[in-house]
Formats: structure tokens, C-alpha cells, sequence
């Protein structure tokens, strides 16, 4: 693989996992609710999630889901009914006021597996993004060399930057967190990030199918 393309590619890439998506969203929420202890569950799901979304890509399913109408709408409404359902779950999440409770921990913490679970759903059950994986990949992509080369080379350059940008996004959230301690400015956090999600949700169910 050419270092002019593999530059271009990861240039590309970097500047799309630059731009906050639903995924990203989620990640600065629990790490504003959390703070650092959940950065590497975040981190950690959204790689797996990116991972998933991208193989699949590359073994056809993005393809599949370009002519099947019916399994396209399917994953699409599950994923934006989960978004939905994320962004309610953020809107209704309680408030700690941290003046008053200083030393005192969160009676129902959420745990960091169901967190990592949460951000893995989110970002690999998303079929715009898989589609988003094909139609991206071949433009870096050279017919007259090894492609599965190629292939392994760029899952594993965007893997690496998606993991970077998550863990900037989180590690940055989380000390932030540390200056949000007014339940007031906390519930305004967690509303606007639910109401961001909802939306996420309410678009990539519109999201039609391209056509072929």
C-alpha cells in the first residue's frame, strides 16, 4: 500500500471521527456522570463496536444491506430504537449534588461492563455506518495489489484513531466532570446530550436506503 494513499486514508479518517456522532455523544455523557472510572469501558466498546461494523463491511454485509430493503430496515430501526431508548434513559438519569455529598458515591452505580455494552450496541448496530465503511474503503483501496492487505492495513489505521479520538473525547469529559458540580447544570448535560441522542435516533430511522 502507497503512503501517499495510507496518508490521505488516515487524514480522511481522522477528520470523520473528529465530528461528535451518537457514539461520541454517549461516550462525553457517561464520562461527565461518571468520570474516569467508565473512560476505558467507552474506549473499549466503541473499538470492538468500530470493529465489528467495519469487518462486516469488508465480508459483505455492507453489500447485503445496499439490496436488501427488508434486513436493512430491520437493523435500522433496532439501532435508532436504541439511540431512542439511550437518549430517554440519559434525559430521566438522576442528579448527584456533589456539594452536599462530596465523599459519598453513587447508590446505583451504573457498572462499567453494562456501560461498555451500552457504547459496543451503539456504535456496531448501526447499518449507516457499515454502508458508510463500503462505499469509503475503495476509494483508498488499489486493484492492482493485495487487497486484503490493503484491508487489514486501513481497519487497523481507523481502529487505531477511532480509539484515540474516543479516548480523548471521555478522558476530556471526565475532567470536565470535576467542574460540573451543580445538579442544575448536570440535568441540563443530560438532557441536552438525551435530546442529541433521541435525535440521532429519529434521523437514522428516516435514513433510506441508497438506491442501485
Amino acid at each position: 500500500m502507497h503512503f501517499e494513499i495510507w496518508l490521505a486514508f488516515s487524514a480522511a479518517s481522522a477528520v470523520m471521527l473528529a465530528i461528535p456522532g451518537p457514539t461520541i455523544l454517549l461516550v462525553v455523557s457517561y464520562a461527565l456522570g461518571h468520570g474516569r472510572s467508565v473512560a476505558k469501558a467507552c474506549v473499549i466498546g466503541v473499538a470492538l463496536g468500530d470493529f465489528t461494523a467495519m469487518t462486516a463491511s469488508l465480508l459483505g454485509l455492507g453489500a447485503l444491506l445496499m439490496t436488501s430493503a427488508w434486513l436493512f430496515s430491520l437493523l435500522k430501526y433496532i439501532g435508532a430504537a436504541y439511540l431512542i431508548y439511550m437518549g430517554i434513559k440519559l434525559w430521566r438519569a438522576p442528579v448527584r449534588d456533589f456539594q452536599t455529598t462530596e465523599e459519598a458515591e453513587p447508590s446505583t452505580p451504573e457498572s462499567p461492563f453494562r456501560i461498555f455494552l451500552h457504547t459496543y450496541v451503539v456504535t456496531a448496530l448501526n447499518p449507516k455506518s457499515i454502508i458508510f465503511f463500503v462505499a469509503f474503503l475503495p476509494q483508498f483501496l488499489i486493484s492492482t495489489e493485495p487487497l486484503a492487505v490493503q484491508m487489514v492495513i486501513m481497519e487497523a489505521t481507523f481502529l487505531t484513531l477511532a480509539t484515540l479520538n474516543t479516548a480523548i473525547y471521555a478522558h476530556t469529559a471526565a475532567m470536565a466532570r470535576n467542574t460540573i458540580r451543580k445538579p442544575k447544570v448536570q440535568r441540563i448535560v443530560n438532557r441536552s446530550g438525551g435530546s442529541l441522542l433521541i435525535g440521532a435516533g429519529l434521523l437514522a430511522a428516516s435514513f433510506k436506503r441508497a438506491a442501485t
